[in-house]
């Protein structure tokens, strides 16, 4: 069922996967989606990997997910190394499928550089969809609350993502933050800008203390001090890491609810634990969808 219809019924919780690399890894994410399954989210969505690395994988998991977990599926999708061709044989793929929730983006390019560029920006890519498939396709795009590493200011930020809805985006999914303030600024601007579709908070909850630290370097994620100084007197132990980004995830989130988001979005990394954690937290003062 298109995530923006479903928006507009209530408050939504979903999550992010990856397509695993191997049998250990598509076992954890198969205990995983059983674990989270549990809390009927809204919607789940998978990754797709830079320079379309992952474009089988990606697939083939959106199908399984869709079909074995009866979950409703949103795929990810990158353009910067497909032809439009490519792009568009894979969005005819989805519609067989009966995918009709997508998440358009730029991605990141390959290594070896790029070879073929169909669309050079995630809002050519809606524009594609759009032109070729009219309103077959819910279409969410990412927004960034701190600007995109790419991003000069937030007025630049602004300007480009309202170019995304202009070109027929539905909703946004944020890039991860952990400073409220920052994504509420966000939301005044885009407010200012005339952009009304739905911002839902992407969190990403801290479970590893080296990983997180990469991550938040790498998308421009600012971690307040206090956290980080929290975070380094128990680096050394996994199981406190996890307890104190458990605690933070849980009191980010519950001022977001306080604050009327339509929803939150958690990058999982395909483990469930934190995550089922902050559910058990924050249900009772949120009416779930049922």
């Amino acid at each position: 069922m298109k995530i923006d219809k479903l928006l507009k019924e209530g408050f939504s919780v979903s999550f992010e996967f990856f397509p695993p690399k191997d049998q250990r890894g598509e076992e954890q994410l198969l205990n995983t989606l059983k674990e989270l399954k549990t809390i009927k989210p809204t919607f789940v969505s998978m990754t797709y990997g830079a320079g379309g690395s992952t474009r089988d994988r990606t697939i083939n998991w959106v199908k399984r997910i869709k079909e074995e977990f009866s979950l409703n599926v949103m795929a990810h999708l990158t353009c910067i190394a497909h032809t439009k061709e490519e792009l568009l044989e894979i969005l005819r793929t989805y519609r067989e499928m009966g995918v009709d929730n997508l998440l358009a983006l730029r991605g990141d390019p390959p290594k070896e550089g790029l070879k073929r560029r169909g669309c050079s920006h995630a809002e050519e890519l809606v524009l594609l969809i759009r032109e070729n498939f009219k309103d077959w396709f819910c279409i969410c795009v990412a927004s960034y609350p701190e600007g995109h590493n790419e991003s000069p200011n937030l007025d630049w930020e602004v300007k480009y993502f309202k170019r995304k809805v202009e070109r027929g985006a539905n909703f946004s999914i944020t890039q991860m933050f952990f400073i409220n303030d920052y994504y509420y600024e966000f939301l005044q601007r885009c407010e200012r800008a005339g952009i009304n579709i739905p911002i839902i908070p992407g969190i990403m909850p801290i479970t590893n203390f080296k990983q997180i630290f990469k991550f938040a370097s790498m998308c421009g994620a600012t971690i307040p001090k206090e956290l980080t100084e929290r975070l380094e007197r128990v680096a050394h132990k996994r199981e406190e890491v996890e307890k104190i980004g458990i605690e933070y995830a849980t009191k980010q989130c519950i001022d977001l609810i306080e604050n009327g988001v339509p929803g939150l979005h958690f990058y999982t990394l395909n483990k469930s634990r934190a995550t089922l954690e902050i559910f058990k937290n924050i249900k009772d003062i949120v009416r779930w969808r049922s």
